[in-house]
């Protein structure tokens, strides 16, 4: 099969196309057709090893672990192990595989998999898994978000946050996004009922009223978050893809965040998001209602994988990018 593979960390120069073999399914995976896969800030990650927190969480100290790039998946199962109960040979599925995404096959465990929403593409499915489950963990479980709260969500037109302001909608918050002039209409079309041109202002020009403060962007410093939150509000951290040098990166925020908590009375937590069917089931329900729909940006071809990276890594998408298989 024709996959995406790298042998050493470093930039998109490193990714190949080349033809391998199937992945090996046990007992409890599938083997997945792939259709299309997501493109998220954790393939640069893994594809740079930086920050060097990466590679110490298990994911290859010297040289990545699994060669082939990509996690988020959307396809038709091609085959399942003996005690796989509730997939079979022809279901069309999504969710996120460990033998890499970015491939004709791939390989997932039946507990990270589900099917795949009736209303939607394989393309659009395949950019759900990681963004739009990390979202609903910061908007439901971290955040708490209850009906008629205020909810500010920083980088409202990203990847995580373009779901984070649906999710937060349909709790019933009033919602307000931050982000570029060039995407207000975007995220007023989410359902954002407010948004803050962050060339123009900044995100306590309100003062401290958001109740939940959602942060997707990693940049900006905690005192200045606290200043846009009410005095008893929640700071969610999602990711970490500014600042704080090449051991941290970003996430030296979400390790400060607990130790500030402490000190007063506004929460403030950092997310990582768990993965499991229960939550793709969930994220299911809410897009065959029509409450959440993903967006995509840009469609590449899967030997255009490093373009795709590249542009992701500019910072400048709008929604998801996707590879097509």
């Amino acid at each position: 099969m024709r996959a995406i593979v790298q042998d050493v960390y470093g930039s998109a120069d490193v990714l190949k196309l080349r033809d391998i073999g199937r992945p090996s399914i046990g007992e409890e995976e599938v083997l997945v057709r792939v259709r299309a896969a997501g493109v998220d800030p954790g393939v640069w990650h893994l594809m740079t090893g930086e920050p060097y927190l990466v590679r110490a969480m298990g994911f290859g100290l010297r040289k990545p672990k699994v060669a082939v790039r990509g996690r988020d998946v959307a396809g038709v199962v091609e085959a399942a192990g003996g005690r796989v109960t509730g997939f079979g040979p022809g279901d069309e599925v999504y969710g996120t595989c460990q033998s890499g995404s970015f491939a004709e096959y791939a390989a997932a465990s039946q507990n990270r998999l589900a099917a795949k929403p009736a209303n939607i593409s394989f393309e659009q499915a395949a950019v759900v898994p990681i963004s739009g489950v990390t979202a609903l963990q910061g908007v439901r479980d971290c955040g708490r978000v209850q009906r008629g709260q205020q909810v500010m969500v920083i980088g409202a037109a990203g990847g995580v946050g373009s779901f984070a302001v649906q999710i937060a909608k349909a709790f019933g918050a009033r919602v307000t996004g931050v982000c570029s002039p060039s995407k207000a209409g975007l995220v007023r079309s989410l359902g954002a009922d407010d948004v803050i041109d962050y060339t123009r202002d900044e995100i306590d020009c309100h003062g401290g009223r958001y109740d939940v403060v959602i942060d997707t962007a990693g940049n900006r410093p905690l005192s200045l978050l606290r200043r846009a939150m009410a005095p008893h509000g929640t700071l969610v951290l999602v990711g970490g893809e500014h600042g704080g040098g090449r051991v941290l990166g970003g996430f030296d925020r979400q390790l400060r965040a607990p130790l500030v908590s402490m000190f007063t009375g506004q929460r403030l937590r950092g997310l990582v998001a768990k993965e499991g069917a229960g939550d793709l089931e969930a994220l299911t329900r809410l897009i065959e209602s029509g409450a959440v729909t993903p967006v995509i940006d840009r469609t590449y071809a899967l030997a255009d994988a490093p373009d795709a990276i590249r542009y992701l890594a500019g910072g400048h998408a709008v929604g998801k990018v996707v590879i097509t298989v």
